[in-house]
């Protein structure tokens, strides 16, 4: 009897140049076929080393795809000319799931999955490239949480990539090591970019607008990987970010305010720099504990080693939602300012003196910024309360932080000289 893998390779080899298959490992999808029988069978069957290219076209498709073969590109037209569709999928949840290593998601777009859009789970060596993930009904709390949705990896690389429309976040990268986010476009979803329980991260040359949140720099309790550290922010334009939060309720996002551009909770040794940040009717930078109770006795809730320069920051604070509005607002008043700190610090001495240089946050921003650091500790240790502290200057420091991550798919190939 064949086997089930002789049958499909049969069925593979109508949709594949044979030639190709031979020479150079490119196996070429057939618009005219079925695209999502052809596909998954491609990506079941496929050795490592293939590239799997897709034509141009909208195909849409029933059932979630898969891969668990390593090595393995697949690349479409462009973003705009590639498109898998998922609005009549019954089956599955995400678009694609990828857990296998090395894998390469390039020139194509995915569209309404009830899920998440691409997601990869557990791998080493996974990157995105000009990939686009969008909602097309827009902002809705039934669309999928996450857009390109990396979870549990390493080296991880996203660029020049499009995601509108997630219920969480458009580009979130979480539980992972050695990330690279550069050159993307985040916008109309609840937050734009997150990394979140992650160690070395470059985010960088992205624009986030129209989300809720532009970027998150978070770290949560209770999960495998904790204690988020080393991540830079930097060269991004974070700006008019006014979707109302629209995220289910209970996520830890819900919680975002309207209007928020580049928030970091709970999280150590971040640096934030060269930034273009303004329109965010909230604030431009907060930098917060984690609010919610927890049981996870490993766990600090609180931002600590966080390094803020050379930002250039636009108008903020106008029109504050949320949390900002409610806790923020009547204590420094409107506009709030464009850096807000909690003051959330451990202990009573770090509550009345400020926590030690080591653990602080020092800011270095041009002349004119507008900062409050809240001093909520303080004012619930002294009787009489106490003020927002408002003299940026006071802030004044540097850290020495990392180099860039590098990855071992974002580095040059080396060329053999002629002899």
């Amino acid at each position: 009897m064949t086997s089930f893998k002789h049958a499909l390779m049969g069925l593979l080899i109508l949709v594949v140049t044979p030639a190709a298959l031979a020479e150079d490992a490119i196996v070429r999808i057939d618009a005219s076929t079925d695209i999502q029988e052809a596909l998954q069978e491609a990506l079941i069957l496929a050795e490592p080393g293939t590239t799997i290219e897709l034509p141009e076209g909208t195909f849409s498709f029933s059932a979630a795809l898969s891969l668990d073969v390593p090595d393995i590109t697949v690349r479409g037209a462009g973003m705009d000319k590639t498109i898998l569709t998922f609005k009549n999928q019954i089956a599955g949840s995400e678009g694609l799931l990828i857990t296998s290593d090395r894998v390469s998601i390039e020139n194509l777009a995915v569209e309404d999955t009830p899920g998440d859009g691409i997601k990869a789970k557990g791998v080493d060596t996974v990157s995105f490239r000009n990939v686009r993930v969008e909602w097309t009904r827009g902002p809705n709390a039934e669309n999928g949480a996450y857009g390109l949705y990396p979870v549990e990896s390493k080296n991880v690389l996203i660029e020049g990539s499009v995601v509108k429309g997630a219920s969480d976040a458009g580009i979130y990268v979480g539980q992972s090591q050695d990330i690279i986010v550069r050159n993307n476009r985040a916008e109309l979803n609840v937050a734009g970019i997150e990394i979140e329980n992650s160690y070395r991260a470059d985010v960088y040359g992205n624009t986030a607008t129209r989300n809720t949140g532009g970027i998150l720099v978070f770290d949560l309790p209770n999960l495998p990987q904790m204690g988020g550290h080393s991540v830079r922010v930097y060269q991004n334009k974070v700006v008019g970010n006014d979707t109302a939060n629209f995220a289910p309720p209970g996520n830890i996002v819900a919680t975002v305010p309207r209007g928020s551009g580049i928030m970091i909770m709970a999280n150590r040794e971040v640096e934030v720099f060269e930034n273009e940040i303004g329109e965010n009717a909230s604030a431009n930078i907060l930098l917060v504990a984690y609010p919610r109770e927890y049981n996870d006795p490993t766990y600090n809730p609180l931002p600590r080693r966080i390094y803020v320069h050379d930002n250039k920051h636009g108008r903020a604070g106008w029109d504050p939602d949320g949390a900002v509005k409610d806790l923020i607002a009547p204590r420094t008043g409107m506009p709030v300012p464009q850096i807000v700190w909690d003051g959330v610090v451990d202990g009573f001495w770090a509550g009345l003196f400020g926590p030690d240089d080591e653990e602080s946050v020092m800011i270095n921003e041009p002349e004119g910024t507008t900062f409050a650091n809240l001093q909520f500790v303080k004012d619930h240790i002294l009787p009489w309360g106490a003020d927002p502290d408002r003299d940026i200057e006071d802030y004044a420091g540097s850290y020495e932080f990392r180099g860039p991550v590098e990855l071992p798919q974002d580095k040059p190939v080396a060329v053999a000289e002629n002899n």
